[in-house]
C-alpha cells in the first residue's frame, strides 16, 4: 500500500483500460459466499468426490450432502407428459429457465419449443430448447438450464436469449427471487426444495454420483458461479508474447519440465477477473457517472475523481457531471505483477537511475506453485507496460511441506516460521500464534492437536544453518577444530602451493578430489542444480577430507621423530590441509553462510585471506591438480581397507583389535603403497583368512583361534553368486548365432567380463579352501 506502488497500480490499470484490455462486464464469476468476493480460476481448489459425502462448510451449521445426483420432473404445460432432469445442485433449480435436449435425440424432438411449468413459479416462462451441448448418453438426455448459476448454462442461455435469474445473495442465502425459499441458506434450501418436490409428486430420486467440487482455496466454502458485474482483463495477446519468449529462449524457466505447464496455462488463458470485494487492497481507479443519469453504465479510469469528471464531461459534452469511484479492490496478483518495475519508481522513469540501472532484473527464484499466479503475470505486465521481459531466468524450487506431505498453509495452521527453527519455540507459544491468526475455533483445535503430535516439546533451537545442511554443520565445526590443531600458533600460509614440492601420495589425491569438487559445484550452480552443489561439497568434506585425508595425516604428524625431511613433509601437509579447509569453507559458503564465515575467520593467517569470506573468490577447477591415476589407486586402497573392516566385523573382532593383515596384488607397484605385501608366488601366511577384493587383489587376515563358520557361510554365498555370473556369460557366448549377430565390441566386452568373473570365482574357491584349512 506504499504510495509509490499505489501510483504504479493506478497507472497500469488506466493504461490497460484505455487500450481496451481492461473492461467491465456482467458475467459469471467464481464466488465465495463466505468471503463474499470473486475469485480467479486459480484460486479455486477442485476436489474429486467419489460419491455421497457429507462436508463441513463455513457459515453453515450442519453437514452438506455432496456427490449425489438428484432427479425430478418438469411437466409439459397443458399435458400429463414430463421431462426428467438431473442435477448435483438441486437448489439452483429455483433459477431454471429452460430444459435442453439434443436436436438429434428422437426421444424429445416432439417436445422442442413447448412450454414447461416451473413447480414453484408457475408464471415463469420456461421452454424446451435444443442444443448440441447436451450429451444424449448421460442420464435422461435432458438438462436443466440455469443461466445465472452455471458456466455452460450461461453460454447456452446467451445463444438462446434466455432470462438470467440470480436466486442467491452475495452471502449464499436464497434471495427474494427464490419465492417461498427466500432467506434460507442455499444448502438448507437444497433439503427443503427436495421435500417440496416430493409433496408435489415431481421427485424421482437421487443416487451416489462421482463429481468434482470447487472449493475456495482460502475459506474452503463451496464456490458458486455467480452473475455479477466485474472488471476483466483480456490477456490473450500478452500471453502469446509470453509463450513466444520461452519458446525462443529469450526467457528461461528452470527446471525445463515446467515449460509444458507454462504453455498449457498461457495457450489456454481465459479473461482474468481482476476485481475483488474485499476491505483491503488497491481500490480500483474507475469512476461511474451517477449524474446525469445514463441509460447504460459509463465508467472512466482516472487517478482522481477530478480527472474522471473532466474525462466524462469531455465524452458526454455536458458540464456538472458527478462521478463515483468503484468500491471494489484489485486482485492482489494485479499489483504483485508490477513488482519487477514498480519498486524502482515506474512509471516515473525519466532520470530514474534505479530503474535504468536495475530493470530488467536477471534471475527470479520462487516456488513452482505460483508459476501462473505471479510469474506469468509479471512477465505479461512487464511486456505490456515496459515492452521488456522483467528477468531473463526463472528458477522454480520445490515446495517445503510439513511432516505429512501437506503444503504449508495458513488455513491448515501448519506453517512453520523459519525463525522458530532458528531460535526455537515452545509448544504453548506455537498454539498462541494460531489463536492470533484468523482460523475458526474448530480449525485451531485441530491444528493444535497436530502441533502437539509433531512437536510435543516444541521446536528446539537449531540455528540458521541447520535449515541448510543439518548434520554436516556439526561435522564441519568439529572436524575443522580438529584440523586446526595441526597448524600451531606460528603457522602462516604463503598464499599458494608449489606443485614441484615433494607431496605425498595422499596429498596429490586430496588436491585432485578438491579440484573435482570445485568443478562439480560450479557446474551445478551454473545450471541451478543446487542439490548437485550440496552433494558435491558434502561428499568431499565428509567422506574424503574427514574420513580419509585427516586420518592419513595422523601418522605424518605424530608418527616419527622430527628430522629435516619430516619437517618439510609436515609443512607440505599443513599447506595442503589449509587449502582444503579454506576451499571447503568457500565452496560451502552459499549453502552454510554463517558457519563458514565463522570458521573462515578462525583459519590461520595467509597473504591470500580476505577480510570476509563473502568477498573471497569462489574456487574453480585447477587442471594441474587433477590426477586420475592417483584417484584410481585410492579407490583400490579404499576397497582394501573396506574389506579388512568388513572381515573384522564378520569375524566378531572388537573395534580396537589389531590382527595382522596381508595383501597380494597383481600390480607390482602396490608393493610401494602397502605394508605386508605378499609376492604372487609366495606361500599364504598360516592361520589367516583369505578374502577377494577383486580379480587382481586378495587380502589375508590373521584368524588363529576364531570360529569361522559364519565367515564360511558368507563366502559360500559369494562363490554361488560368482558361479552364476560365469554361467551367465558362458551361456551368452555359446548362444546360437552369437558370432554373427553380436557386434565385435560387445563380444570383446563379454569375453573380458567372463575372464574377470572366472578369475574372481577361482579366487573365491581358494578362499573357501583357505577357511577350511584354517578351521582344521
Amino acid at each position: 500500500m506504499d504510495p509509490m506502488l499505489g501510483r504504479a497500480v493506478e497507472e497500469a490499470f488506466i493504461r490497460f483500460h484505455e487500450q481496451g484490455l481492461i473492461y467491465r462486464d456482467n458475467r459469471l464469476v467464481n464466488w465465495c459466499p463466505h468471503l463474499r468476493t470473486a475469485l480467479s480460476d486459480l484460486e479455486v481448489d477442485y476436489e474429486d468426490i467419489a460419491g455421497k459425502t457429507l462436508l463441513d462448510i463455513p457459515g453453515y451449521g450442519g453437514k452438506v450432502e455432496v456427490g449425489v445426483l438428484c432427479e425430478f420432473k418438469y411437466m409439459i404445460k397443458g399435458s400429463k407428459d414430463g421431462l426428467v432432469v438431473a442435477t448435483t445442485r438441486l437448489e439452483t433449480m429455483l433459477g431454471d429457465t429452460a430444459v435442453c435436449v439434443h436436436p438429434e435425440d428422437d426421444r424429445y424432438k416432439a417436445f422442442v419449443g413447448k412450454e414447461l411449468v416451473h413447480p414453484f413459479f408457475p408464471d415463469r416462462k420456461m421452454v424446451v430448447i435444443a442444443d448440441t451441448m447436451v450429451d444424449r448418453e448421460f442420464g435422461t438426455g435432458c438438462v436443466k438450464i440455469t443461466p445465472a448459476h452455471d458456466h455452460n448454462d450461461f453460454k447456452c442461455g446467451q445463444r438462446h436469449k434466455l432470462e438470467q435469474i440470480n436466486v442467491f445473495d452475495e452471502d449464499g442465502l436464497i434471495n427474494n427471487l427464490g419465492g417461498p425459499f427466500a432467506k434460507q441458506h442455499r444448502f438448507e434450501a437444497r433439503k427443503t426444495v427436495e421435500e417440496a418436490l416430493k409433496e408435489k409428486g415431481l421427485w424421482v430420486g437421487k443416487k451416489s454420483h462421482a463429481m468434482r467440487l470447487g472449493l475456495c482455496s482460502r475459506s474452503k466454502d463451496v464456490i458458486e458461479p455467480y452473475l455479477k458485474p466485474q472488471w476483466w482483463m483480456n490477456c490473450k495477446d500478452l500471453a502469446d508474447r509470453s509463450v513466444k519468449a520461452v519458446r525462443e529462449g529469450e526467457l528461461k524457466i528452470l527446471p525445463e519440465f515446467h515449460h509444458q505447464t507454462w504453455y498449457h496455462w498461457l495457450e489456454n488463458i481465459q479473461d482474468w477477473c481482476i476485481s475483488r470485494q474485499l476491505w483491503w487492497g488497491h481500490r480500483i481507479p474507475a469512476y461511474k457517472v451517477v449524474k446525469p443519469a445514463q441509460d447504460k453504465e459509463m465508467w472512466f479510469s482516472a487517478k482522481s475523481a477530478e480527472e474522471a469528471t473532466k474525462k466524462a464531461e469531455a465524452k458526454l459534452g455536458v458540464k456538472g457531471v458527478v462521478v463515483e469511484q468503484d468500491e471494489d479492490v484489485l486482485d492482489t496478483w494485479f499489483s504483485s505483477g508490477l513488482f519487477p518495475f514498480s519498486v524502482f519508481g515506474w512509471p516515473d522513469v525519466e532520470g530514474n537511475d534505479d530503474f535504468n540501472a536495475f530493470f530488467p532484473t536477471s534471475l527470479l527464484e520462487t516456488g513452482h506453485d505460483i508459476l501462473f499466479f505471479w510469474v506469468a503475470r509479471m512477465v505479461m505486465m512487464s511486456l505490456g507496460l515496459t515492452g521488456k521481459l522483467p528477468f531473463h531466468t526463472v528458477y522454480l524450487h520445490a515446495m517445503v511441506r510439513d511432516a505429512h506431505g501437506r503444503k504449508m498453509s495458513k488455513s491448515l495452521g501448519n506453517v512453520i516460521d523459519p525463525l522458530e527453527v532458528i531460535d526455537g519455540i515452545g509448544l504453548e507459544e506455537l498454539g498462541q500464534k494460531l489463536e492470533e491468526g484468523n482460523l475458526p475455533d474448530k480449525e485451531i483445535a485441530k491444528a493444535k492437536a497436530g502441533q502437539k503430535a509433531d512437536f510435543p516439546e516444541g521446536i528446539p533451537e537449531c540455528g540458521a544453518d541447520a535449515l541448510r545442511f543439518g548434520l554436516l554443520a556439526y561435522t564441519l565445526r568439529d572436524e575443522t577444530r580438529f584440523g586446526l590443531m595441526y597448524f600451531g600458533s606460528d603457522y602462516e600460509f604463503s598464499g599458494s602451493l608449489r606443485l614441484d614440492s615433494p607431496m605425498a601420495w595422499e596429498d596429490r589425491w586430496i588436491l585432485s578430489r578438491l579440484s573435482n569438487c570445485a568443478q562439480k559445484a560450479n557446474e551445478s550452480f551454473e545450471k541451478y542444480e543446487f542439490a548437485g552443489a550440496t552433494s558435491a561439497t558434502y561428499s568431499f568434506f565428509l567422506y574424503e577430507l574427514c574420513d580419509v585425508y585427516l586420518e592419513l595425516l595422523k601418522p605424518r604428524f605424530y608418527g616419527e621423530a622430527e628430522t629435516e625431511a619430516v619437517t618439510e613433509d609436515r609443512k607440505i601437509a599443513r599447506d595442503i590441509l589449509y587449502v582444503c579447509l579454506d576451499w571447503s569453507c568457500r565452496l560451502m559458503h552459499p549453502l552454510l553462510p554463517y558457519l563458514t564465515e565463522e570458521i573462515y575467520q578462525r583459519l590461520p593467517r595467509s597473504k591470500a585471506k580476505h577480510e570476509s569470506i563473502t568477498v573471497a573468490p569462489y574456487p574453480t577447477h585447477v587442471i594441474a591438480w587433477t590426477n586420475e591415476a592417483v584417484e584410481k589407486e585410492m579407490e583400490v586402497a579404499s576397497e582394501i581397507a573396506k574389506h579388512f573392516r568388513s572381515q573384522k566385523t564378520s569375524l566378531g573382532l572388537a573395534p580396537n583389535a589389531r590382527p595382522l593383515g596381508y595383501v597380494r596384488h597383481a600390480d607390482k607397484n602396490w608393493s610401494q603403497r602397502l605394508a605386508k605385501v605378499i609376492e604372487e608366488d609366495a606361500p599364504v601366511p598360516s592361520g589367516t583368512l583369505r578374502d577377494v577384493v577383486n580379480e587382481r587383489c586378495l587380502i589375508f587376515t590373521e584368524v588363529a583361534g576364531l570360529d569361522l563358520s559364519q565367515e564360511m557361510a558368507k563366502l559360500q554365498k559369494k562363490v554361488d553368486g560368482a558361479k552364476k555370473m560365469v554361467a551367465s556369460y558362458e551361456a551368452k557366448i555359446a548362444a546360437p548365432g552369437y558370432m554373427e549377430k553380436v557386434p565385435a565390441e560387445v563380444r570383446e566386452k563379454n569375453s573380458q567380463k567372463l575372464e574377470s568373473c572366472q578369475t574372481e570365482f577361482t579366487e573365491l574357491q581358494r578362499a573357501v579352501k583357505n577357511i577350511e584349512e584354517a578351521m582344521k
